[in-house]
């Protein structure tokens, strides 16, 4: 049995993740931002640990979880969590920039090097839920964009450093994804949305466990998951 912990879980790509991760017995860490969102993520995976920080103050980490218990030993750490703010160059806040910032790459980064020492202990996995738009910028997207190009950085780093350690390093690059967060992309883009015509967040699920359980003697370091309809 794998020990596993989870941003995100409450919904979308996570919440599947979790699901089935779940079913197979395997012991999950789930972390949420407050008390309150973590209570409701014990009602919804009884069995489940929960954690809490808030990922958009990175800085406060260390302190949130020197206050409660870790993993000792961590056989995969999946940062599933992420927000998005769409709008132009010219038309983005300061504020916007560093919520994006903070959450998608900086709080990552910093979940990554506190449980460092768990991974090494197990020989973890590091999965990395990016986005298509970590690999093209398009316009309206740039902030966006910037943080999952940082976070694209963090995990060719991260790969190359504990490599020795015996820690593998997985981005998936999703495309769009039939989730809450692509309705809240279509409602800034003011287009409608059909779910259908998206990728089934349980499809990039299967991709996310396809890179857990390949066999130790290779890595899947990258994977493009694009709509297929």
């Amino acid at each position: 049995m794998g020990v596993h912990l989870i941003t995100g879980a409450g919904s979308g790509i996570g919440a599947v993740v979790a699901d089935r991760l779940a079913a197979r017995g395997e012991e999950l860490w789930l972390l949420a931002r407050d008390a309150r969102r973590a209570a409701q993520l014990r009602e919804r995976f009884p069995a489940a640990k929960t954690l809490v920080g808030d990922l958009d103050d990175p800085a406060k980490l260390s302190w949130a979880f020197g206050h409660q218990s870790l993993p000792v030993e961590l056989d995969s750490l999946l940062h599933v969590a992420g927000v998005v703010e769409l709008g132009t160059v010219a038309e983005t806040p300061v504020k916007a920039w560093q919520h994006q910032l903070n959450v998608n790459a900086v709080a990552p980064a910093e979940l990554t090097r506190l449980l460092l020492p768990s991974l090494r202990l197990a020989r973890g996995h590091v999965v990395f839920v990016n986005s298509g738009a970590g690999l093209r910028a398009d316009p309206t997207w740039g902030s966006y964009a910037a943080s999952k190009f940082a976070v694209r950085a963090l995990a060719d780093a991260l790969r190359q450093e504990e490599h020795a350690n015996g820690v593998r390093v997985t981005s998936v690059y999703p495309g769009r994804t039939a989730t809450p967060m692509q309705a809240k992309v279509h409602q800034q883009e003011g287009a409608e949305y059909d779910p259908e015509r998206w990728i089934a967040p349980e499809s990039v699920a299967t991709a996310v466990l396809t890179a857990l359980d390949l066999p130790r003697d290779a890595e899947i370091t990258e994977i493009t998951v694009r709509p297929g309809k």
